[in-house]
């Protein structure tokens, strides 16, 4: 199984980003897939997870109403628009997928980790 992310990169404040994640070696149908992230000297942070169907979503309070996750099953490739980003959402941004959606925050709960891809926000 292999998580692909990309997307990331330098902004201003204030500024928008999209972060792709695609899945592939074996089949996702019922898994649940989304995002974490790192900062330098910080614990993992929950971000957002979204069911298989795309129909029920969960965000991280730092996040919601900026952030929106999305998914494209034909594409086995989920989606995480960041708008009006803040220099505290600089990391490194984690895709991960679990079988079955729930909405959980724990690191343990997730079966599969992308490589990160790094955000960074300027002020």
């Amino acid at each position: 199984v292999q998580l692909q992310a990309s997307g990331g990169g330098l902004v201003q404040a204030g500024g928008s980003l999209r972060l792709s994640c695609a899945a592939s070696g074996r089949t996702f149908s019922s898994y649940a897939m989304g995002w974490f992230r790192q900062a330098p000297g910080k614990e993992r942070e929950f971000v957002a997870v979204i069911s298989w169907s795309g129909g029920s979503t969960y965000y991280a309070d730092s996040v919601k109403g900026r952030f929106t996750i999305s998914r494209d099953n034909a594409k086995i490739t989920v989606y995480l628009q960041m708008n009006s980003l803040k220099p505290e959402d600089t990391a490194a941004y984690y895709c991960v997928a679990r079988r079955g959606y729930i909405r959980t925050m724990q690191v343990g709960e997730y079966d599969y980790w992308g490589q990160g891809t790094q955000v960074t926000v300027s002020s």
